[in-house]
């Protein structure tokens, strides 16, 4: 017989990682994971407030890294330089892929459960996120009243308007269309910035040309990852409404807000809706 054990080796450990660190170790100094690890601070014993808080402080992240992405993509554009704007908006696109995955923790709250912690952030809602309002300036979406909600904050308020008087992406994207020699109308591209985007039959007409044309072309592409993205914030606003309506129901929503009632409303607003529109054409 053999006498030997029958447990498993240890296994062989890379002396490199056992090194001691230092200081801080590299990874937190890159990463500052000790930081983030710091800024949950549950006001309930509840225990589900701990996931509602890393649910919406990772979705905060997420939209911090959509408007990095966005911007960049506006950056190449103004330059003509359309592959980089493509990986920009397909990197966009990945991040809001794992924005809506970001709900799973809190998708099925009851609304005792979330009873147990919602007295807790008294006035604090989530359209008051001024990131999330870089992304629906960057859309299209202007509003002079949700910028003005942020005066109290003066660095907040003022990178907010700057990306509210700035052309949006599509107002980017528009130019550099018309830039390629496609039909794009004078009105749309002098319009006032400011103003929340509207659909025009023009830019239904230039997108026409795109969709009619080479399937394969480098403009088709550019209106497929656009049509992505639409169809990703929108089935993101869809399920916020439905993460409420089974958390709350239609109970009036914090901060004074009108809740599900006012996040429907939201949600409905389209995301580039000439490239929708255009489909029924083609």
């Amino acid at each position: 017989m053999n006498d030997r054990t029958t447990t498993l080796d240890a296994p062989a450990t890379d002396d490199t990682l056992t090194c001691p660190f230092d200081g801080v170790s590299p990874y937190d100094t890159y990463v500052r994971a000790s930081v983030l690890n710091t800024l949950q601070h549950p006001l309930t014993e509840a225990p589900d407030e701990m996931g509602f808080l890393v649910t919406t402080q990772v979705m905060e992240l997420w939209f911090t890294l959509i408007v990095h992405e966005w911007r960049t993509a506006k950056v190449a554009l103004a330059k003509d330089d359309l592959p980089a704007a493509m990986d920009a908006l397909v990197r966009s696109r990945r991040a809001l892929t794992a924005l809506s995955g970001a709900w799973e923790p809190i998708a099925a709250l009851t609304p005792a459960q979330f009873n147990g912690f919602r007295a807790a952030f008294g006035r604090a809602s989530g359209f008051q996120s001024a990131m999330y309002r870089h992304m629906e300036f960057l859309l299209g979406d202007k509003s002079a009243g949700l910028l003005r909600a942020h005066r109290g904050d003066p660095a907040v308020h003022e990178a907010l308007a700057e990306t509210y008087r700035e052309p949006s992406l599509y107002d980017d994207v528009l130019a550099y269309l018309h830039r390629q020699g496609l039909p794009v109308p004078a009105h749309v591209r002098e319009r006032d910035v400011i103003r929340p985007y509207e659909a025009d039959p023009g830019v239904v007409e230039a997108w026409r040309h795109v969709y009619a044309g080479p399937q394969h072309h480098p403009h088709l592409a550019l209106g497929e990852v656009l049509t992505d993205i639409a169809e990703l914030v929108t089935r993101w606003r869809f399920d916020h409404v439905l993460v409420v309506r089974r958390a709350m129901g239609a109970k009036p929503g914090s901060a004074g807000s009108a809740g599900l009632a006012w996040l429907e409303q939201r949600a409905a607003r389209p995301v580039f809706p000439e490239l929708w529109e255009v489909r029924g054409d083609v």
